[in-house]
């Protein structure tokens, strides 16, 4: 089969032909359909998650795919049902790490993975979905969108008419918009150095859009960081109100600090946070389900979200066009 490969870091992926291996038991065959990009692939690709003594691996964890086979013990998933394709555990067994054969040797692999044909997933990591369901969305249940839902839903107990600052607008922060929109946040201020984005911010939801925090007036009750930078994230602690919420969402690269500029306020009885998210604490069985039904009543739209589709011989091309920051969510079409 195709796959994508990162064989160095912070050098281009190379697309090869990778061998499958037997199934063991509560992994899963998944004929990958679609797959969507994530801004934390950027720093797998540059070696920031220790991911470097696992060269080469297989790449990608929100997708959409079919069910091809099945190993010994899996219950929650059968050959022919549609899945999402996703990170964050679920139901079903936690399956041994796969493993691939690349150039005649063994290949280790994440236990979810989506750049490639085919992929041997643990079943904890896929949930069926029904057959009618948009490929597209079913990729970015994977991870854009269950993790932007669950921050609003689980992480910030936004109350009507709070503010919030999302500050990063790629396919989370977009995402973040939208999910804050539903639940009636006053205002929602987009924040990105990328002047390109101001409509798309605008479309989906977003109250204002600046380029830079320094210019929000006033304080926000709840900021949400997707960018991992710290001196952007001690801007977003600045503009934090007494009692105000901040989420953070991007990773900082290895070895970097934060530097609190209001700290005594987490001490005092103000009543301000200050915490980093996994996935938006999302329970996939139970989230996707009511995530999908709120698309078809029309609640929910990811079409302007997706700004972008590649195949996966233009894998390099698409990482290219996610670090530029000019893109929503993009997509990589593989068995579609």
């Amino acid at each position: 089969m195709k796959a994508a490969v990162l064989v160095e870091i912070d050098a281009p992926l190379a697309v090869k032909d990778v061998e499958l291996t037997e199934l063991k038991v509560g992994q899963v065959l998944v004929k990958v359909l679609v797959s969507g990009l994530c801004g934390a692939q950027l720093h797998e690709i540059r070696g920031h998650k220790g991911n470097a003594k696992f060269l080469p691996h297989l790449m990608g964890h929100e997708g959409c795919g079919v069910v091809e086979a099945v190993g010994d013990g899996v219950t929650t998933v059968k050959v022919g049902d549609k899945v999402v394709m996703h990170w964050r555990p679920g139901t079903g067994i936690e399956a041994p790490f796969p493993s691939y054969v690349l150039d005649g040797k063994s290949m280790s692999s994440g236990k979810v993975t989506t750049l490639s044909e085919y992929s041997i997933v643990s079943e904890n990591r896929l949930t069926s979905v029904p057959q009618d369901t948009p490929p597209e969305l079913c990729a970015i249940l994977g991870c854009a969108l269950t993790t932007a839902m669950g921050i609003i839903d689980n992480e910030v107990d936004l109350k009507f008419g709070e503010s919030v600052a999302v500050i990063g607008t790629g396919g989370v922060g977009l995402n973040l918009i939208q999910a804050a929109a539903m639940k009636s946040a006053c205002p929602i201020i987009a924040v990105d150095n990328n002047l390109t984005k101001e409509q798309m911010c605008l479309d989906i939801g977003a109250s204002k859009f600046y380029t830079s925090i320094d210019r929000i007036e006033g304080k926000v009750d709840i900021v949400i960081d997707t960018t991992g930078i710290p001196e952007v994230i001690s801007q977003g602690i600045s503009i934090l109100s007494n009692t105000g919420r901040m989420i953070l969402v991007g990773q900082p690269a290895p070895g970097k600090f934060l530097e609190v500029m209001n700290a005594v306020n987490l001490f005092n009885g103000i009543g301000q946070s200050i915490k980093a998210t996994q996935g938006g604490r999302t329970n996939p069985q139970e989230d996707i389900p009511r995530y999908i039904r709120l698309h078809k009543e029309g609640l929910l739209d990811v079409s302007k979200l997706i700004t972008h589709t590649f195949t996966l011989d233009q894998i390099n091309e698409a990482f290219d066009l996610l670090k530029s920051g000019n893109a929503g969510r993009i997509m990589i079409k593989i068995g579609v």
